[in-house]
């Protein structure tokens, strides 16, 4: 009954002619975890130049020199002032306080616990962080109260010719 053009190319008991069985399966489970593993051992490996400079920078931020950096003129601070200023880059906040005629202290004023900043209260003689109530000792940038656990990064100031200068951020030892 089937003519020329109505003739089916296979036989009608086969459903699966389309169905190539012995490649059926190229990728099962153990073939994609190990393309997984693979993946992720040739990120790791990718990855390890970019950490072994992050580790390099990090180590040698407190022996990095940056240009020395006016803050202030001594003239123009009295003692028990603090002066706000911008070092070692021109968004990392720091603030600078004369404590006698010829004493100088600075430190980035971000707090080290959330980073909030910190400020000098000169009536009571300490430096505060209002948004948990910490306190750090102006001498050394120690925390005395609240939830810091780390002292201030402390900057180096140099006077020369009247002025202060910022010339370097100290390393934070653990």
């Amino acid at each position: 009954m089937t003519d020329k053009n109505n003739k089916i190319p296979f036989d009608e008991d086969n459903y699966t002619h389309n169905i190539n069985r012995n490649n059926e399966r190229k990728l099962d489970r153990r073939g994609f975890m190990k393309t997984l593993v693979g993946a992720a051992g040739v990120f790791a490996i990718s990855s390890l130049p970019w950490g072994v400079l992050a580790a390099t920078e990090l180590t040698s931020l407190g022996n990095k020199e940056y240009p020395k950096k006016k803050i202030t003129d001594v003239l123009s601070v009295a003692v028990g002032d603090a002066v706000d200023f911008a070092f070692p880059g021109e968004h990392d906040s720091a603030i600078l306080i004369r404590l006698s005629e010829n004493k100088y202290v600075a430190y980035q004023n971000a707090c080290t616990h959330l980073r909030c900043p910190v400020f000098w209260k000169k009536e009571e003689g300490e430096m505060i962080c209002p948004c948990h109530h910490g306190k750090f000792d102006v001498n050394s940038g120690e925390p005395i109260a609240g939830p810091p656990r780390r002292p201030l990064p402390e900057i180096q100031v140099k006077v020369e010719n009247g002025v202060v200068y910022a010339v370097r951020v100290k390393r934070y030892e653990a």
